[in-house]
């Protein structure tokens, strides 16, 4: 199963479609981007109404990059961390570009809704542009 985490807190997956891996898309609406995508391929997947971008592990950051840059190149569907995200990891989720966090229910059980909605409130403790003024 999988959990869906936004800024108000746990909720089922309503997306019900499949994913289809980037290398093999043509046109489909859902697409799923591994952290090891080359960015120079992320346009295919710009018209897409759902991406989500894997994270192997809470230690490969590169998810939140790969999202920034989809959001740089214009895509402004619903954009979906997958995977090994923390709740600790949620601020840079959402400051990345992305909407959701899709984790799974052993990790839901091991950090519960309270934890993420600690971190809910991300526009609030931005510490680069509360330094920049």
């Amino acid at each position: 199963m999988t959990v869906i985490v936004t800024d108000t807190g746990f909720a089922a997956d309503d997306h019900n479609a499949p994913f289809t891996a980037l290398g093999e898309a043509a046109g489909e609406t859902a697409i799923l981007i591994p952290s090891n995508t080359n960015p120079a391929d992320l346009p295919k997947a710009l018209s897409a109404s759902v991406i989500a971008v894997e994270f192997p592990s809470f230690a490969d950051g590169r998810g939140f990059t790969l999202a920034a840059q989809l959001r740089r190149l214009g895509f402004k569907g619903r954009l979906r961390a997958q995977g090994h995200v923390i709740c600790e990891q949620y601020a840079m989720a959402r400051r990345s570009g992305f909407d959701e966090v899709a984790i799974s229910d052993e990790l839901a059980a091991r950090q519960p809704e309270n934890l993420w909605l600690t971190r809910a409130n991300w526009q609030a403790n931005d510490y680069q542009a509360r330094m920049r003024g």
